[in-house]
């Protein structure tokens, strides 16, 4: 009886869980989504302690309370700016969850009724431990990466591709050996020497990668995540976490495809550290003479223009300056300038996240355009204000074929009449390369934190 009640909140979580991702697709439904996520997460929960008999019930309730109160605490304490770091931390835990259980499992063999039924379990153990270890490897490094505590460069070791052909060799040797055994002690071996073998080929895939594709890397970690998951629910027979593992894993995979298109990547390269990938060579010098502006100036050329196009960066996340730049916004609106906002598919460090901090401090969904939409406008604008934002508007990697980022599509803000600049300094973006942008004839630098800038900025047009 319970086992049927629980299979029927299953399903109506799976469903929830399509919900909450195609009301995710767009912000205007974003919220929704997530109302659906948080309830299907809540059947399923409560579901699966109904079903769980005997004094294990205790320990689940214990560690789902604990958990609980672990994320609400992370929720309420973690930045925005800081979101694409949490992203990978929870990828991680996924990836050792996955990792864990299938020791357990290897320890606690199921009984088979046939040799076949046997291999296809230890199977399940196997490709599980595997993918789960090199998702927890690979998210440990992505956070590192994003936290800023490890460069963004990409390692580029000798033969680095021949090296992850030879560990990926190794681990379906010992994937034979680890479903071929007869004693579990060896059989335990094959899966302790394999998980440390993809450790390493975690940790080499996304050392590999550049800081300027690490909005992929987390994208694919959350791909990885989900097939762990899915393995996991083969190994425990959870019909609900096979179906949500499945969810995640191809989303996040046609996710990272997308965003591989936009920035003009090999999905294949991203994912294998670059394998197949072109060296870039040195980038070239800038040439040409910074120009600096002032408040006042910015101000006067806002409330001149008809058309004002704005490009938010990670740079504005940093400073939180959106509630400042929606008002911003609102004001020239009421004056009778058309405000748009161009946002690249990979502006800040994670898929949407510029999209979410507009939508936070309440910028209309219909004036916020996506790169594509807004590219072919630029011509046709008189004042492009760039907040905090650097490679996504660099001209680099359209006319330096030696650029780290080359060929990667950009907001090409200098078709504008003029391009103001708000920026700390003339520091180099998370790519590492300069921007030439800074140096162009209609560009003007608004040097100072962006937060202090557009507030200056605001009073300034309040004063007018």
């Amino acid at each position: 009886m319970l086992n049927g009640v629980g299979n029927m909140a299953w399903l109506g979580a799976a469903t929830l869980f399509i919900l909450s991702l195609r009301g995710l697709s767009h912000p205007a439904s974003a919220r929704r989504g997530n109302v659906y996520g948080v309830c299907g997460m809540t059947i399923a929960v409560l579901a699966t302690l109904l079903v769980t008999r005997g004094a294990s019930l205790g320990i689940a309730v214990g560690a789902a309370l604990v958990g609980g109160g672990i994320g609400a605490w992370l929720a309420r304490r973690v930045e925005m700016t800081q979101m694409p770091q949490l992203v990978a931390v929870l990828h991680s835990f996924v990836g050792l969850a996955a990792t864990l259980i299938a020791f357990a499992n290897a320890l606690s063999p199921a009984s088979a009724s046939s040799v076949v039924e046997h291999a296809i379990h230890d199977t399940e153990i196997y490709v599980g431990a595997f993918i789960g270890t090199i998702t927890f490897a690979g998210s440990i490094v992505a956070f590192l990466k994003l936290q800023g505590t490890m460069g963004g460069k990409p390692l580029v070791l000798p033969a680095r591709h021949l090296i992850n052909a030879v560990a990926l060799a190794l681990c379906v040797v010992l994937g034979y050996r680890f479903v071929s055994a007869t004693d579990s002690a060896q059989a335990l071996v094959a899966l302790g020497v394999m998980c440390a073998i993809a450790g390493v080929l975690g940790v080499h895939l996304v050392m590999a990668i550049g800081g300027a594709d690490m909005p992929v890397v987390v994208s694919m970690l959350n791909s990885y995540s989900g097939w762990a998951a899915a393995a996991t629910g083969f190994m425990l027979d959870n019909d609900l976490l096979v179906t949500t593992g499945a969810l995640v894993g191809s989303s996040g995979a046609i996710l990272s495809y997308i965003m591989c298109r936009a920035m003009n990547r090999s999905f294949v390269s991203v994912i294998l550290g670059g394998f197949g990938a072109v060296a870039a060579t040195t980038s070239a010098t800038p040439e040409g003479e910074v120009v600096a502006t002032t408040v006042e100036e910015v101000g006067t050329l806002l409330r001149d223009a008809a058309e004002v196009v704005i490009v938010p960066g990670y740079g504005m996340a940093v400073a939180q300056a959106q509630g400042t730049i929606s008002e911003i916004t609102r004001r020239l609106r009421a004056q009778g300038v058309r405000v748009r906002f161009g946002i690249h598919p990979v502006a800040g460090r994670l898929p949407g996240h510029m999209n979410v901090l507009l939508a936070e401090a309440k910028v209309p969904y219909d004036i916020v355009l996506e790169m594509d939409e807004i590219n072919e406008d630029f011509t046709n604008t008189d004042v492009v204000l760039v907040i905090g934002a650097n490679d996504i508007v660099n001209p680099g990697a359209q006319e330096d074929a030696g650029s780290p980022i080359a060929g990667m599509p950009v907001l090409e803000v200098w078709r504008a009449r003029t391009v103001v600049v708000s920026k700390r300094s003339m520091a180099t973006g998370y790519a590492g390369v300069d921007n030439p942008l800074f140096y162009k004839d209609n560009t003007r630098m608004l040097f100072g934190d962006a937060k202090g800038s557009v507030d200056a900025l605001l009073r300034q047009l309040e004063a007018a």
